[in-house]
């Protein structure tokens, strides 16, 4: 029998806690991948900064697959768990998961093999940015595959409500790819400096240990098992994944795909403002890590729950990640104004690039929970069968808000127009949140009481 954690019962915060606090820890380790890139680069120049600039929001497009896959395997899995389908259902859809997404991976790591150089003049790198991303980006298609099976196998593990091992795993292969860093970017002894190629080959190595270890643990804990007719079934259970898992990858791809048009637009501002943004972006990522969390807890939560009957159960979790959204929200903006100036310095060598980075968190910081609040209504739409909603509330976020007020305000205000057209996305982006939750069955409103009778 798998340790299957029942999210249907007790406490909603406690069920919502149980998935979310492990969780916390592995995402923090991941986005710290690309924190500890921007900062062993920089060290090595503003050309290798600015590379990784315009790569981390294209990776992260291209890496959506693995998530909006992985959301397609939780609602199915997840909802299985709370229907009571039994562990044969349970298997199949598991196994089925993770042989699809590696199988997709694979196509799309040729097309980025194939297509990177030219995506990057497009996104209007210069030659010697785009030296440096011919280093990194081969390598870094060769490790995809290898999360996108991760991130489905992770994905088996939430879904019964273990977060504590998705969460190991994730950290794990974090101290991995960081401690490799220093050794393939300087080079040490035998092993020569390889630079921004280096960065891309200690992400492919973390990846393939990190792998190996949750398969492992997948198999020995009986999470996935090898049915006895492999494809049996095999077309209905990629028509339940990608029912969800195609419009929430499409949903996750629109945010970063957003995020590399507007570094085209930062780019009109020069080169230096690049390296400030894309560091920006970084420690952002960072401060939105317990926000992350909550978006991969409230999926199991509301999975479990609506395939239970117990609707109830989804709204309240959902209403709690939007409180606890705009506490932390008020807390971590009030920190990011406090300390960008330091923050800045830290992860960008250039004075100039620090000013940039600086100024975009003194302002965007604040509004941090609004993004908060997209993530996990997302996720809890994603986890009910309403991806086309989450995909929807993207989409706007992207097309309507950031974008046109980006490129319009870059023209009239410079980089300051990119930092005003950030905020007004991300608190654009919340209060949509809220409504769509509300029209979806996700977030119950108080009924107002009868008045009493007059006497």
């Amino acid at each position: 029998m798998s340790a299957t954690r029942d999210l249907t019962s007790g406490p909603v915060w406690r069920a919502l806690a149980a998935v979310s606090a492990p969780m916390t820890l592995g995402i923090f380790g991941v986005l710290s991948i690309g924190l500890a890139d921007a900062i062993f680069l920089g060290r090595l120049g503003g050309a290798p900064l600015a590379a990784i600039g315009f790569i981390f929001p294209v990776i992260t497009a291209i890496s959506s697959l693995s998530i909006g896959l992985a959301a397609g395997t939780n609602a199915a899995v997840s909802q299985a768990i709370g229907r009571g389908d039994g562990e044969r259902t349970e298997h199949r859809l598991a196994v089925h998961a993770v042989g699809f997404g590696t199988a997709m991976a694979c196509l799309v790591a040729l097309a980025v093999w194939a297509l990177h150089d030219p995506l990057f003049r497009l996104l209007g790198a210069s030659d010697d940015v785009r030296t440096e991303i011919r280093g990194y980006m081969p390598l870094w298609a060769l490790s995809f595959p290898f999360l996108v099976a991760l991130m489905q196998t992770q994905a088996v593990f939430r879904a019964h409500g273990n977060g504590l091992v998705a969460g190991t795993v994730m950290f794990g292969s974090a101290v991995v790819n960081i401690a490799l860093d220093p050794l393939f970017i300087f080079g040490w002894g035998p092993v020569p400096g390889m630079g921004t190629e280096g960065a891309a080959l200690a992400t492919l190595l973390a990846r393939v240990l990190a792998f190996a270890a949750a398969l492992t643990y997948a198999i020995r804990k009986d999470f996935l098992h090898w049915p006895r007719h492999p494809f049996e079934e095999l077309g209905a259970s990629i028509r339940q994944i990608t029912r969800v898992g195609l419009p929430a990858a499409m949903s996750n791809a629109i945010n970063p795909a957003g995020m590399a048009a507007v570094t085209a637009a930062v780019a009109v501002v020069g080169t230096t403002a690049v390296a400030g943004f894309g560091a920006a972006t970084r420690v952002q990522s960072l401060a939105l890590v317990p926000l992350m969390a909550l978006s991969a807890g409230i999926g199991p939560v509301v999975g479990q729950n609506w395939g239970a009957d117990r609707p109830d159960r989804a709204a309240r979790g959902l209403a709690l990640c939007f409180v606890f959204c705009g506490v932390y929200g008020l807390g971590i903006g009030a920190v990011l104004f406090l300390f960008a100036g330091p923050i800045g310095a830290l992860i960008a060598s250039d004075g100039e690039a620090a000013e940039f980075c600086a100024a975009y968190l003194r302002v965007v910081g604040w509004t941090l929970a609004g993004y908060g609040m997209l993530v996990t209504a997302n996720a809890a739409m994603n986890a009910r069968d309403r991806a086309l909603w989450s995909m929807s509330l993207s989409l706007g976020r992207i097309a309507l808000v950031y974008l046109p007020f980006a490129w319009a305000g870059v023209s009239l205000m410079g980089y300051g127009g990119i930092v005003a057209a950030a905020a007004a996305a991300n608190l654009a982006g919340g209060a949509a949140a809220a409504w769509a939750a509300w029209r979806t069955g996700l977030l119950k409103l108080p009924e107002r009481r009868p008045r009493a009778a007059a006497a």
